[in-house]
Parts: structure tokens; C-alpha cells; sequence
């Protein structure tokens, strides 16, 4: 992932600039020669100064750590029900604060509930036309609360530079998933992660490989039903006018016209109104030159799920509240179909929260984690959530939603 996104830098040719007057043009024709001697130099300087920047940065964060008041550890809340503010002069937002996840994981999770989670390793699955390459942040902050996370790129998407147009079914998008997991050891659990129609590429999976799956979450995902496919999640409701996503994809025809199309695709400058409404531009413009089509008839496919298999596994949806892509009724409408264990929503997420809100997104697929551990983490973590601006929603196991 990391060399698709140096290579796609090198490649990439930036506007030309206008034209300067030729004293400037003199004169930095005479820059250049006086420093030429010196580059290395001056690359070794700007090296040392980026690494002592980093040290001064490690060390910050280490004296507002020490500085912030902290809850001793254990499942005990305060007489007065409340958890006390804390005395860190660091700027937090209210709905996605900053919180270190090693912090974070040392103030709610001792070693005795890891050690009793039936998996610590997620498998991250990308939603349609993105890649493995959209997980970035989730796996630093997962990797740094000492989980494990692998990021699947589906055939034809991220690295994976198969034609999107020759993906003629369900089993070819998800066979890198699929091989993923027939190569996990014997007994080796995961926890499947799947994002906008990675949603149904998961569904699929757990149909087929059940014993290899502890527990799967959709975020903002095509939780599909049985002789439901990935395209019918995202369709218009019946006497809804036409969504911001309609509007904006386009198909392609790779086999004429005159036949059915092979590829779908969003229009580039109305990505960031579909996916990235609440996304910082730096990941926006990551995506706009990543982003790929996506092909058309795994969309289509129906899928046989089987109370034996797929209902085996446990499920969990993540939703998202200010998204354009797969708007608010439609995921009530999904978690009214197809009830999962239990339902969270990222406040203030667009339909991608690993950019618009990857804290809070963080944090609640660490909570999904130690769901049903040997010891659990009790009221005081509960409470240490509801704090930190995500809440519990739409679930039938729980259907309190949390405003403040």
C-alpha cells in the first residue's frame, strides 16, 4: 500500500507554472548553481531536523500525558456517576477526540481482557472503487493498541490492476479475501471488517467460510439479505426522489452499448460530496487519485445466505450519520431488515468514518473486539465510550441512543 501511494506521487505531473520574467529565471538558474555543491549537505540537515522535530513531538506527548488526570484502574465509577474531566491543555474535539490509542487501551483494557478476546486480528475489506489503501489511519491506530490488522485489496481494486471490466461475478471480486483466509492457520479467528459494498463481499465470505470468521461489522455497508444483492442496499427507495450517489456514478460499457455495462464509476469532482463530506482534503485528494471503478456485476449478484453459516456468525453495524452516500433511513431500513447483535453510530461521520472520524471509529471496533471476552471491561468502560463522543443505536439487542 505504501509503495502504490509513493508511486502514484512520482507519477504525478504538476501544472505547469506561468511563465516568470527572466531576472527571476536568472536568478534561480543561479540558486541552483551555488547549492548544487552542497545538496547532500543539505539533505542530511533537513533529515536531522525532521527526526529531531519527531523526538520534540514524542516527548510532547509524554508531558500531556503526565499531566492529564487519570482514573485509577478497575471497574469502579465515581459516587457521583460521573468520570472527571480531564487536565490535559491539548485542544479535543468533542466528537472525535484525540485520544492515543496506547492511552486509551491501557485505561480500559487490561492485559487479562486481551488476552481473552477470541481474536485480535481484523481483516479490513474497502467498499466499491477503493482499496486497501483507505485503511491507512485504521491500522496505525489498531496496530498501536497492539491488534493485528491485514487490509485486503479485491480483485481489480488498490494494486490489484485487473480490468474491472473482464469481473464477471461475486467469487472472482473476492477470491484475495477468500485466499486470505483458506491461508489462516487451522484454528486462527477473524474479525471481518467490510465498508460500503465490501459489505456484501463479507457476507459472502461468511457464508463460505464461517469457522474462520469470530465476528463481522459493516460500517455504512451493504448488510445484505438472503436473495438480496449489494446494488439493491444502495437503490433508491420506492417515491424517494434520486440520491446525491445516483446522481453522480455513471456506468461503463466495455462491450458496447447494446450490452449490459460492465463498470460503474462516480464522477471525480463529486467524490467529495458523495463519500468525503466531513473527510480532511488530504485524504480526499489521496482518494480522487486512487480511486477505481467498480465492477458491475458482483453488484448484481444474489447471494444465498443460510441461518447455518452466515447466521452462525456474530454481526455488528457501524453507521454513520452525515452520510450522503447511504443516507441515515436507508441504514434504518437495513438494521430493520436484517437485525444485527448489536448497532453504533459515528456522530459527525461522512460515509467514510477511517477518515472523516477514525478515532471514534477506532475505538468503537475495539469495543466490538471485547465483546463476549472472559472478563469484561464493565460500566466504567461503557461509560468511558459514551463519553468519548460515539453512542449505541437501531440495534434490537440495544436501541438507547445516546445525545449528549
Amino acid at each position: 500500500m505504501g509503495n502504490q501511494i509513493v508511486s502514484m506521487a512520482k507519477n504525478l505531473n504538476p501544472k505547469k507554472a506561468g511563465k516568470k520574467n527572466s531576472n527571476n529565471a536568472s536568478s534561480r538558474g543561479k540558486f541552483r548553481g551555488v547549492r548544487k555543491g552542497s545538496l547532500e549537505e543539505e539533505v542530511v540537515q533537513q533529515q536531522a531536523l525532521a527526526l529531531a522535530l519527531q523526538q520534540h513531538q514524542k516527548a510532547q506527548m509524554r508531558l500531556e500525558r503526565t499531566m492529564s488526570q487519570r482514573v485509577a484502574p478497575g471497574p469502579t465509577v465515581p459516587s457521583n456517576g460521573k468520570l472527571p474531566r480531564s487536565a490535559s491543555t491539548r485542544a479535543r474535539s468533542i466528537t472525535d477526540p484525540v485520544v492515543h490509542p496506547q492511552q486509551f487501551i491501557n485505561g480500559s483494557l487490561d492485559e487479562k481482557v486481551l488476552k481473552s478476546l477470541d481474536t485480535k486480528h481484523f481483516v479490513l475489506v474497502h467498499g466499491g472503487g477503493h482499496g486497501a489503501w483507505c485503511w491507512y489511519k485504521t491500522i496505525a491506530l489498531l496496530e498501536e493498541a497492539g491488534f493485528r490488522a491485514s487490509a485486503i485489496d479485491l480483485t481489480g481494486s488498490g494494486i490489484d490492476y485487473t480490468d474491472p471490466n473482464t469481473i464477471t461475478s461475486l467469487s472472482h471480486y473476492v477470491k484475495p479475501l477468500f485466499d486470505f483466509l483458506q491461508k489462516l492457520d487451522e484454528n486462527e479467528k477473524v474479525i471481518l471488517v467490510g465498508h460500503n459494498v465490501g459489505g456484501a463481499c463479507i457476507s459472502y465470505a461468511m457464508e463460505h467460510h464461517p469457522k474462520k470468521i469470530a465476528k463481522a461489522v459493516f460500517v455504512a455497508a451493504a448488510m445484505v439479505i438472503n436473495g438480496q444483492n449489494a446494488i439493491d442496499v444502495f437503490a433508491p427507495q420506492p417515491g424517494s426522489e434520486e440520491d446525491m450517489l445516483q446522481k453522480a456514478q455513471s456506468f461503463i460499457y466495455a462491450n458496447g452499448n447494446s450490452a449490459p455495462p460492465t463498470a460503474l464509476e462516480v464522477e471525480k469532482n463529486l467524490i467529495r460530496d458523495v463519500f468525503y463530506n466531513a473527510s480532511p482534503s488530504k485524504d480526499v485528494a489521496l482518494a480522487t487519485v486512487s480511486i477505481r471503478p467498480v465492477p458491475f456485476a458482483p453488484l448484481m449478484e444474489k447471494l444465498s445466505l443460510t441461518s447455518e453459516n452466515y447466521g452462525s456468525v456474530r454481526r455488528f453495524y457501524i453507521g454513520t450519520t452525515d452520510d450522503n452516500a447511504l443516507p441515515v433511513a436507508k441504514q434504518e431500513a437495513l438494521l430493520q431488515s436484517n437485525p444485527p447483535e448489536k448497532s453504533f453510530k459515528v456522530k459527525g461521520s461522512d460515509h467514510s468514518p477511517f477518515f472523516s472520524k477514525p478515532q471514534a471509529f477506532h475505538k468503537i471496533l475495539i469495543e466490538i473486539a471485547t465483546l463476549g471476552a472472559k472478563s469484561t471491561i464493565g460500566e466504567f468502560t461503557q461509560e468511558r465510550f459514551r463519553a468519548e463522543g460515539f453512542c449505541l443505536f437501531w440495534g434490537s439487542a440495544v436501541t438507547t441512543e445516546i445525545t449528549s
